[in-house]
């Protein structure tokens, strides 16, 4: 998916100074990213909106600036999915105030209701996704908030039935319940 996106990124022809990543689920594709379009900086911020499983915060807030200065470079902004948008949204303003010359945003999923289109994105979907560096949170907090085992083995069962493989969910499940 990345490796088809990048390509997608070179054809534009879009060649950033820096990859700015959005944490923490942007961190693993922006850094694919580096290496796959042979750019030379890589940045962070953290911006925190969700507070749990489709729960969030009134609004996005800034929780580490840039790690590094990107006033009058372009700026490749990626992010795992653009959800509401307004992460993203929030994230590109930040940038702008920080002086880039120009951003393009990048993220794998993007869902129907997001007020912010991402210039480069790979699949349209309404449904939660769950990625493989999201599995354990996810689980756990699926196991703090169940309401009964009915219900946590019925959230989890959803999880198995959109894609996320079921010794995956064994193995971290056994994990979870061997924690203090």
């Amino acid at each position: 998916m990345l490796l088809s996106q990048a390509q997608k990124i070179q054809a534009a022809p879009y060649t950033p100074d820096v990859v700015a990543a959005v944490a923490r689920g942007g961190l693993i594709p922006a850094r694919i990213h580096l290496d796959l379009l042979g750019t030379g900086e890589f940045a962070m911020i953290q911006v925190e909106f969700y507070t749990g499983i489709g729960q969030v915060k009134a609004e996005p807030t800034l929780k580490q600036g840039l790690t590094t200065q990107i006033g009058g470079k372009k700026v490749l902004l990626v992010d795992d999915i653009a959800d509401t948008g307004r992460s993203l949204r929030y994230a590109a303003g930040y940038l702008q105030s920080q002086g880039v010359a120009e951003i393009k945003s990048a993220t794998l999923y993007c869902k129907p209701q997001s007020t912010v289109k991402p210039d480069f994105y790979e699949k349209e979907t309404a449904n939660w996704v769950i990625f493989p560096w999201d599995a354990r949170e996810t689980l756990r907090e699926i196991l703090q908030k169940q309401q009964g085992k009915r219900q946590g083995n019925q959230e989890i069962a959803k999880l198995i039935k959109s894609g996320l493989p079921k010794q995956l969910v064994d193995k971290l499940l056994n994990g979870l319940q061997q924690e203090p």
